[in-house]
């Protein structure tokens, strides 16, 4: 299997966040939200995409997601 450096760096890179957090999930995303607020830069948010009844997305309908 062919390594990739940059998967391995970015991998290292979330195992030490997760580590510093004690693998805690909401205290890991407490603090990539907080790094995100300080961050400086602009942030885009999108409204949540309406649900697709399945019915509707087999009969050919699922270009209206």
């Amino acid at each position: 299997m062919i390594q990739d450096t940059l998967v391995e760096e970015v991998r290292a890179i979330r195992d030490e966040i997760a580590r510093e957090h004690d693998y805690d999930i909401d205290a890991i995303f407490e603090a990539l939200r907080k790094a995100e607020a300080s961050s400086g830069r602009d942030h885009v948010t999108f409204p949540p995409r309406r649900a697709v009844p399945q019915a509707a997305a087999a009969d050919g309908a699922s270009h209206l997601r």
